[in-house]
């Protein structure tokens, strides 16, 4: 039987299947579909998919985190602290940045030291860059690091600041860029300015944001699946994360 763990996000949820010799994701009605599995690797299968798509499949999962998440839901610090308790080293910060809210959690010799979680805040999340792109028709790859960067300690703030800047001539993609620094630096700081930061989430594939975020601190990429991950290994010792 497969067994399928959900990070279900406001935009996009990462699913990971595993026992094959089934990859593909069940759909009601019957049928399955590929189209959503993005690779595969040690007998894992990952899927990435619009969330608004949950409700097609004909799958109950073994574990889930996010805000659209079902049965058997963990808190999404408790699986990105499951994460960081495997696979990081014991001093670090990791980052979970999104479409809709930003997480980060320290370790100090292993062990849980700090955390911050921002759930309200626009100018700290991926949905407003989303909304630029579509209304401004730019693609995520035209974007670009832009050593300007807008202020955007709040959102619509921000937004101004854009269409302020594309009124005296700029670029669309450029004026995008300058927020989406703005946005990386916003990271930066609600972390409390680390040397390094270990990136997990949507941000992972917005080579701008890294870029910009490389601007302030070391940064390792973990990918979209971490917290995933984290479920996993959750259920597999779920007596063990006492520490977080």
């Amino acid at each position: 039987m497969n067994k399928f763990y959900l990070d279900a996000g406001t935009t996009y949820s990462k699913i990971i299947g595993d026992n094959p010799p089934s990859p593909a994701l069940p759909l009601k009605g019957g049928g399955s579909s590929t189209e959503f599995l993005v690779e595969s690797k040690n007998n894992k299968y990952y899927y990435i998919l619009p969330s608004k798509l949950l409700k097609t499949l004909d799958v109950k999962f073994e574990s889930t985190c996010g805000h659209m998440g079902g049965d058997n839901h963990e808190n999404e610090i408790i699986a990105l602290a499951k994460g960081c308790e495997k696979s990081i080293t014991k001093n670090a910060t990791i980052l979970d940045l999104g479409s809709r809210d930003a997480k980060w959690i320290r370790l100090r010799d292993g062990k849980f030291k700090d955390m911050d979680w921002n759930t309200s805040c626009a100018s700290s999340t991926g949905a407003t860059v989303e909304m630029l792109l579509k209304f401004y028709d730019v693609s995520q790859e035209e974007l670009s690091f832009n050593p300007t960067k807008f202020p955007v300690t709040c959102g619509i703030f921000g937004l101004e600041k854009i269409m302020d800047d594309i009124s005296k001539g700029a670029e669309s993609a450029e004026a995008i860029s300058k927020f989406v620094h703005g946005i990386a630096y916003n990271a930066w700081s609600f972390c409390k300015k680390p040397e390094k930061i270990y990136l997990s989430g949507g941000f992972c594939d917005n080579q701008s944001f890294v870029d910009s975020l490389k601007n302030y601190c070391e940064v390792e990429l973990l990918g979209r699946f971490f917290l995933c991950e984290g479920l996993i290994y959750l259920k597999q010792e779920p007596k063990k994360i006492g520490e977080f």
